[in-house]
């Protein structure tokens, strides 16, 4: 499979719908930092999946899909280590989402979970695009024969959905695709800021990577905490709360969230005071973020010419794959001398 330096391959990306938040970060952003220096890292910028939630905004796609590159580079993806590349800049992946569409049935793809949780999360009128991205998703996974997809929890159907058709296909032309496992995060889905099972954009309860220390202040007061405590001094709920979790998932000093914790538990402690702390944490682990984003917002030249070299590379990449498939169904066999 020609990987670097013989290393494993991660396929990883987003669909750009708009800035990236914390949850974004637990789930999956943080395993892509971590494993960049162990796997060759791709990571996809999925524009023409975003195309499939309405096909008519294009300005705002394009101005999504930057807004999600940043973050990347935000976090910690470091272009010299990983790859990142436009979905729409790889046309052969689409030769390979064409065939996959004939392995798959219409009834297969309308039960796939995450399909039918997003379609009712958002009381989507869905495009055939939409209800088949997960077949698109598995023609980008399975171009670059990726070992490992990390990813949110929401995504394993998906994943699931990618290994069938993997194996589906190289049980009839042969071994020619690695069947890909998954990695979720270390919170799998973070609860919104309105307590709400799912953190996301469209639920209006992210707090977003980018979010500056006045927004995050207001976000993180108006937090959903334990609605049958009225009172400083009345015994709180821990589990469930979506400040005790970000403390959790956020705050480094473990001494402090466990006194926290007691203390709710006992009514010693005020809602404001854990927020208080919970600012200061977040704020702190979000600040570094803030400042390299910045240093990219001001070097746009720079962020477009990794994003067109890195794109090219990944092609070549995707290149090798398409050749091999078409060899093994001989789908241009008629036109070879």
């Amino acid at each position: 499979m020609n990987q670097t330096k013989n290393k494993p391959r991660i396929l990883t990306g987003d669909t750009p719908s708009g800035k990236l938040h914390i949850g974004h970060y637990v789930g999956t952003l943080e395993n892509r930092v971590k494993l960049q220096d162990q796997y060759d890292t791709f990571i996809l910028l999925a524009n023409v999946h975003a195309y499939a939630n309405d096909f008519s905004k294009a300005e705002k796609i394009n101005q999504d899909v930057y807004d999600v590159y940043l973050d990347n580079l935000a976090v910690g993806i470091d272009p010299k280590k990983s790859t990142f590349y436009l979905e729409s800049g790889i046309p052969e992946t689409f030769e390979l989402y064409t065939f996959f569409l004939t392995m798959v049935t219409h009834a297969r793809a309308m039960r796939n979970p995450s399909v039918k949780e997003e379609i009712n999360y958002k009381k989507l009128d869905p495009s055939l695009g939409f209800i088949c991205y997960p077949i698109l998703q598995a023609a980008d996974i399975l171009g670059f024969n990726a070992n490992l997809v990390p990813v949110g929890e929401d995504q394993l159907p998906v994943i699931e959905q990618t290994r069938e058709i993997a194996t589906d296909f190289n049980k009839t032309y042969g071994e020619t695709f690695i069947i890909p496992e998954a990695k979720v995060g270390r919170v799998a889905r973070l609860v919104g800021t309105d307590g709400k099972l799912k953190m996301s954009k469209s639920g209006h309860n992210a707090i977003l990577l980018s979010d500056d220390e006045a927004t995050l202040k207001q976000k993180i007061n108006s937090c959903y905490t334990d609605p049958n405590r009225i009172h400083a001094d009345d015994p709180g709920k821990v589990e469930g709360n979506p400040i005790f979790i970000y403390h959790d998932a956020f705050n480094p000093n473990n001494e402090e969230v466990n006194d926290l914790k007691q203390r709710y538990l006992t009514g010693k402690v005020g809602d404001r005071e854990v927020k208080d702390k919970l600012f200061v944490a977040l704020n702190n682990f979000l600040m570094p973020i803030r400042e390299k984003r910045k240093y990219y917002e001001d070097r746009p030249e720079l962020a477009k010419e990794i994003l067109i070299e890195s794109t090219n590379k990944a092609r070549k990449v995707v290149v090798e794959t398409v050749e091999r498939f078409r060899d093994k169904v001989g789908i241009n066999k008629l036109l070879n001398a």
